[in-house]
Formats: structure tokens, sequence, C-alpha cells
């Protein structure tokens, strides 16, 4: 018999208070939605798993490029500049760059539902309201697509004649006041026409095709310097090699006149290069096929705008006395076509390069013959020497500038060839 004093008696438990009928009442089930909210995250859409789809993970790489693209071939412009070619796209299980960036583009939401930039994320589009009153008549034919804008090439066409008006303004000023000014006030005429002159190129250089996005730089000085030596370069480097310079030089302003007159039909050529290869850009499937389908069009650019610069330069050197046509001038005018047209479409650095390397050769020539008067350099001025025998002085600018434009127009068919050059462009 257990004692209740015994420690080894078992304790009664003790009495719980009876439960209040909040207490009593049956605990709610964890909502439904919960757990379909975590099967999706397990699971995500299309049965694929995330790391194994690499194209959720080029996505999410370079979200920022498709969310602001405002077609796919923005997309394709911008992986083809990151290095993504139609070779290795197959990683992505994709043919090419086109039909990733078209996945892509289609996987980020409508531009009209993304947020916008620093602001508050835009809330999914609700049921459409019913429309008060009547019902709406049914929708007419679709608008027609929007025509080129006229307006606006007629304003740049009329910017890019105006260099070529203001020299010529100039030049048929100082012929008819040939023997009647004295020689300060016909230089007084002389620089205000070049200020025009200047003024115009800037306006015509700042809208139209031959924009480009940052400016002229430093490209615009060695410009300057080119178009001098144009005009002056001949009379100084003949006087330095017949042992002066001994005064002021004649200068051959005739090239200056055919390259200002040159400006217009380099604006439209670069306009019809610019279009064609957006055209090719949209009927292009492959990589390879657009730059296969690009690199013709530039040779035919610049052969349109050589046909145009001859018969202007012809013209120019009779005009104003000079002996016609020289191939100094004609590299030159290509020279800027290329570099100009290279700015245009964001690659100004080449073009810069390009001339920098025709004013370091045209500067080059009259610094060695100089050199070679001092005791043991006669060597160095051999070079100028052997090209001004076979081509006379206008060679060093020949070659300067010839040597540049070519090297110019190689490097621009590799780099206009790509998708992403063509993108910053819309004429």
């Amino acid at each position: 018999m257990i004692r209740p004093d015994d420690p080894a008696a078992p304790t009664a438990a003790p009495e719980r208070p009876a439960p209040t009928p909040e207490q009593s009442a049956p605990a709610p089930d964890r909502p439904a939605e919960i757990a379909a909210r975590a099967t999706a995250r397990r699971t995500p859409a299309g049965g694929r798993r995330g790391p194994a789809d690499p194209v959720t993970f080029l996505l999410h790489r370079h979200r920022d490029l498709c969310e602001r693209a405002v077609d796919p071939l923005e997309i394709a412009a911008g992986l083809e500049a990151h290095g993504l070619t139609d070779r290795t796209v197959a990683r992505y299980r994709h043919r090419d760059v086109f039909a990733l960036a078209e996945e892509l583009y289609a996987r980020i939401p409508p531009r009209a539902h993304r947020p916008a930039p620093g602001g508050p994320p835009a809330a999914p589009p609700g049921p459409p309201a019913a429309p008060p009153g009547p019902p709406a008549a049914p929708p007419g034919p679709p608008a027609a697509p929007p025509g080129p804008d006229t307006g606006a090439r007629a304003a740049w066409t009329v910017l890019a004649l105006l260099p070529g008006a203001a020299c010529l303004a100039t030049a048929g000023a100082l012929r008819a006041t040939e023997g009647v000014l004295d020689d300060g006030a016909r230089s007084l005429v002389t620089v205000v026409g070049a200020l025009l002159a200047c003024l115009a190129l800037r306006a015509c250089l700042g809208r139209g095709p031959l924009r480009a996005p940052g400016g002229a730089g430093r490209a615009g000085l060695y410009g300057c310097w080119l178009l001098s030596y144009a005009v002056y370069g001949e009379g100084l480097l003949d006087q330095v090699m017949t042992g002066g310079p001994d005064g002021p030089w004649s200068g051959t302003p005739a090239p200056l006149l055919g390259l200002a007159a040159a400006v217009a039909p380099a604006a439209w050529c670069a306009h019809l290069f610019t279009v064609r290869a957006h055209r090719k850009l949209v009927g292009s499937r492959t990589l390879e096929e657009f730059g296969a389908g690009v690199r013709p069009l530039l040779l035919a650019a610049v052969a349109l705008f050589l046909g145009a610069l001859l018969p202007l330069l012809h013209l120019a050197g009779p005009g104003l006395g000079g002996g016609g046509t020289t191939v100094a001038a004609v590299a030159l005018g290509v020279l800027f076509f290329v570099a100009r047209l290279l700015a245009a479409h964001g690659l100004p650095e080449p073009g810069t390069v390009a001339l920098a390397a025709a004013c370091a050769v045209e500067a080059a020539a009259p610094a060695l013959v100089l050199s070679a008067r001092l005791p043991g350099l006669e060597p160095v001025a051999r070079p100028v020497n052997a090209l001004v025998s076979a081509g006379g002085t206008g060679a060093v600018a020949a070659l300067g500038c010839g040597g540049a434009a070519l090297g110019l127009l190689l490097y621009a068919s590799r780099a206009l060839s790509r998708a992403s050059a063509h993108t910053r462009t819309r004429s």
C-alpha cells in the first residue's frame, strides 16, 4: 500500500483552466496561395530550372540593355558589342544573335508597363473598363506608316550648302576687287570669308547625317591644319627646298573652295549609306550576312562621294586661277569623309588618329629639310628630296593624306560592318 506522503508515489497532474471560447475554436488553415507560390518558385515557367536556362542568365546579365532597347535590333547590336557572335550563340540554344535578341526582347515586359527610372514600379494593367454610352464604332483601316521627314532633310541640306556658298562668295569678292582694293583690305575680306565658312561648317556638322555625338574635339584642330596646308603648304615647302623661307609664300585657295562645295554631297552620301545600312540590318538574320551586305554599301558611298568631289575640285581650280585637280586635294576629301562617317556612327577615335598621322607627315617634310642644314644631318632630307623630285611639292600631302585615307577606309570596312555601329544613328 502506497502512502500519500511516499516520495515514490506518482504526482497528480495539475488541473488546467477551462479553455475560453476563442481558444477552443479550431485554428485556421494555411492559405492555399502560400503553397502555390512556393511550388511556383521551385518550378520555373516552361518547365526549365533557372541554372539550366542560359537565356535567363543572359537576361539578368544584360537587363539594362534589354530594358532600354526599343526593338530587338538594339539588343542584337548590344550583344555583339559585348563580344557575342553567331558562332558563340549556340551555347544559348539559338541559331544566331538576332533570334536570341528577339527572345530577350519578348521576355522583357512591354515598355508601357516598365517602371520609370528612379520611380516606383508600375502597377500591372487591370481589366479594361466598359466604355460608357453606346458601343464604339468599328476601327477603320490602320494608318499608313510615317514617311521620311522631308523638312529635316531640307534643313540639313541647306546647312550643307552654306560652307560652299560662303567660300564661293569670298572668291567672287576677291576676284571682283582685284586691282581695286589694297592688300590689307583684300586680306580683311579673306579673313571674313574664312570666318563665315567656318561658322557655316560648324552649323552643318551639328545637324544631319554628318553630326557626331561627341563633337569634333581634336579632329577639328587637325582638320584646320590640313586645310591650311592644302592652301599654303606647297608654297612653304617650295621655299624651304630652295633655301628659304624668304618671306610670304603664295597660296592656292582652289582646294579649299572645292572641299567646301563637297560638304553637301558628303552629307547626302552619308545619309544614303545610313539608310541602306539600317535596311540591311532589318532584313538580315545573321551578323555575317549583315556585314557582307554593308561593306559594298560603304564602298559605293565613298565612290559616289568621289564622283562628286572630282568635278567640284576641277571646276574650282580654273575658277581661282589654279592648276586643276590635285591628288592631294582628292585624298584629303576622302580622308575627311571617311573620318566624319566613322564619327557619326560613334567611332571618332580612328578618324582622329588618321588625321593626326596625315598632319605628322606634312609637318615632318619641311622639318626634315630644315634639319638637314645642320652639320652631319644631311641624310635626313633624302626621303623628302626623292619624293619631291618624283612628284613635286604636292606629293608630300598626297602621300600623307592618301595613306591615312586608305588605312582609315580599311578600318571602316570592318568597323561599320558591325551591327552595333548602326544603332546610334537613325536618319
